[in-house]
């Protein structure tokens, strides 16, 4: 029995329907490795106008360098080079493990204004064996060549210095051709372990 509300189903079966289907591209797995790429039209990835919202989920994500920040940036010419022009903001709340400090406030540190660097997702994951950062990114409307690409992200991490951290940022590439590539990486060292999934969202 569906449930249905203003004339839209919402569950269907069990299934749940939010206005869109998200259908499931492609899952890289990270083994120290020193990025993690999505390119439009490579090992079955899909980064053109198929979706309107191209979604990313990190599980896991462990540095092999202690405070590792994860970042990406995105690519107009088939990942040959990631250095598209954005500009972000970020907030960040944190809690220590001791209770010793509890902070919510904008993070300087997490944003860029009209910079070609990779943007910063998290602001640093420890290496302990239970540390790691996990989290989401949503790019809109990748392939338009008309407006700006906006993008928005939410991660949480178990910070290098025993603090659950929770990250927000949000921003645009300032550009109007279309990206047809997603790059990640550390900004130092590599991806130790854990996995980034795409998905299209219709």
């Amino acid at each position: 029995m569906g449930l249905i509300s203003n004339g839209s189903t919402i569950f269907d079966n069990g299934a749940m329907s939010a206005g869109g289907s998200m259908v499931f591209i492609k899952k890289l797995t990270a083994s120290s490795s020193a990025t993690l790429s999505f390119v439009d039209g490579a090992s079955g990835v899909v980064l053109d106008d198929t979706y309107k919202e191209y979604y990313f989920t990190f599980n896991n994500i462990h540095p092999a360098t202690n405070g590792g920040r994860l970042s990406f940036q995105t690519s107009t010419d088939g990942g040959s080079n990631y250095g598209v022009t954005l500009t972000s903001t970020a907030i960040e709340a944190y809690h220590a493990e001791n209770d010793s400090l509890a902070v919510l406030g904008y993070a300087a540190s997490l944003d860029i204004a009209q910079g070609t660097g990779f943007q910063t997702l998290n602001s640093g994951v420890g290496t302990d064996a239970d540390q790691s950062t996990s989290g989401s990114l949503s790019i809109y409307n990748p392939s338009n060549t008309t407006f700006v690409k906006h993008f928005i992200t939410d991660m949480h991490e178990a910070y290098h210095g025993d603090f659950a951290t929770h990250s927000i940022q949000a921003g645009y590439f300032n550009t109007t051709s279309a990206i047809d590539a997603v790059q990640f990486k550390m900004h130092s060292g590599n991806i130790d372990a854990g996995d980034i999934c795409l998905y299209g969202i219709a």
